[in-house]
């Protein structure tokens, strides 16, 4: 049987059901809205999302692509998917079930690079980020929605979960390093739940940038 990692078994686990809990998918509207509001997606241009999961963003951003590709470490939550772009015939949606941190990325150039609500689950982030500029075309868009810093009260189940959510800041500082231009960072959706002290609010971050094109030698 395959050895699966924490994160693997954990979202194979979920994947059933993933799509029925309506703040999710309030919360992936609102993530793929922002993302075509900071990028130009257009139908000429190759997307890869990474950690798409079943896809709640992916086929959101599917129109304004001329192809889509899922990469996710988790074969369930890609059944998932690929269940739903058969169902629905869709031509330029495809999947890789893979995980960039511990295997060679695929041999690909994607012109925007979007994840959503994947990165408080990778050990090393800075080690992820490099790999996903090495696969950006020039002048390649990027494009980052995760979970704002936070006292670790956000998942209830923390197996799998690496970071308390991220610093927009220090992520930003992490792109500049990696030489990411014209980066911006807004609030694409928050998150609201009860406490014990009343409601809680948990903001998602947008996170963009861009790729400069190389001057030719």
């Amino acid at each position: 049987m395959q050895n699966l990692t924490d994160n693997q078994a954990r979202f194979n686990r979920a994947a059933s059901t993933w799509d029925e809990n309506p703040a999710r998918a309030q919360m992936a509207d609102s993530i793929a809205s922002a993302m075509r509001a900071q990028v130009p997606f257009d139908n000429t241009k190759t997307v890869l999302d990474f950690g798409c999961g079943t896809g709640l963003v992916s086929l959101q951003l599917q129109p304004y692509a001329r192809r889509i590709i899922g990469i996710d470490s988790a074969p369930g939550m890609l059944a998932v998917l690929d269940d739903k772009v058969r169902g629905s015939s869709l031509t330029n949606v495809e999947t890789i079930c893979l995980d960039l941190c511990t295997q060679p990325a695929p041999q690909l150039h994607a012109d925007i690079i979007v994840s959503a609500m994947a990165l408080h689950h990778i050990a090393d982030i800075p080690a992820l980020l490099q790999t996903l500029v090495q696969l950006l075309t020039p002048g390649g868009f990027l494009a980052l929605a995760d979970l704002d810093s936070e006292d670790g009260s956000f998942h209830a189940d923390k197996t799998g979960v690496y970071h308390a959510g991220i610093d927009r800041n220090w992520l930003v500082a992490q792109l500049q390093t990696l030489g990411v231009h014209q980066i911006s960072a807004m609030t694409a959706h928050t998150i609201e739940r009860p406490s014990e002290t009343g409601p809680r609010q948990y903001p998602i971050f947008l996170i963009s940038g861009n790729m400069p094109v190389l001057p030719a030698s």
